[in-house]
């Protein structure tokens, strides 16, 4: 087989390799040409990476860009106001919009709040009592999302995730231990606060099933959680979509 290969590479003709040649380096120099413009000037790879110094460098420019778009858009509104000051039309829109804003979450919101804080437990896979496992003495997104809807569902009025104002129809991701939010990640403990009727926010967590079910774990496993009220606190707009992406019209 050795053999039959070198004969036909001996058989190439001059002509064919004349063809070949200026391909080969064409196809090159558009690969080399495409690196470059992908990398913007930079590099494609960095040395030495692991996943979590991917994540912290794309949450650092999550962030970034986050604080950009929020001085882009009120730059943006200002100039709106100005340009549209004497138009009637606009401006019985724009009353409607503001009218609208406190519901989607559009202005910032003072008042007595509620934080609720989640923690993994300190134990090892050394430390676990009989029947259960690592996965146990974690925070999951359900233990969040929980939280979340039951602060929701007793009357919160506006809520904050870690240091985003976040709003009903926010989604909340857990991979592994991590919270993933509006592009940013998060490492326990996660904190969940909730301006609203104290009282009655304290009362849908004691009686929430989801959120019983974690306290368990709490007891048996020494999984984090702490309620604490405060007598004010004011949250930020929300700055991030409220178009949905799938809706249907119910009549």
């Amino acid at each position: 087989m050795a053999q039959r290969r070198s004969r036909a590479f001996l058989g190439v003709s001059p002509t064919t390799w004349s063809i070949l040649v200026p391909v080969v380096a064409l196809l090159a120099g558009a690969l080399f040409a495409t690196s470059s413009t992908a990398a913007a000037g930079g590099t494609l790879r960095y040395d030495n990476d692991t996943v979590a110094d991917l994540i912290r460098r794309g949450t650092a420019a999550n962030e970034r860009d986050s604080e950009r778009l929020t001085l882009l858009q009120g730059q943006v509104d200002e100039l709106a106001r100005r340009g549209t000051a004497n138009d009637a039309a606009v401006a019985a829109i724009k009353a409607t919009a503001d009218a609208l804003a406190p519901a989607a979450g559009r202005t910032p919101v003072s008042g007595p709040a509620l934080t609720v804080t989640l923690n993994d437990s300190k134990l090892t896979s050394g430390d676990l009592p009989d029947g259960f496992t690592v996965d146990d003495i974690i925070v999951h997104q359900q233990d969040v999302q929980a939280v979340v809807n039951a602060l929701w569902a007793s009357g919160a009025e506006a809520m904050m995730l870690m240091d985003q104002r976040v709003i009903s129809t926010s989604a909340v991701r857990c991979v592994g231990n991590t919270l993933i939010l509006q592009g940013r990640v998060y490492s326990p403990p996660y904190t969940i606060s909730a301006i609203g009727d104290v009282p009655a926010m304290r009362k849908g967590l004691e009686g929430d099933k989801q959120v019983r079910i974690y306290r368990e774990y709490v007891s048996a496993v020494g999984l984090g959680y702490q309620v604490k009220s405060q007598a004010s606190a004011t949250f930020p707009a929300y700055v991030g979509s409220i178009t949905p992406h799938h809706a249907e019209v119910i009549r």
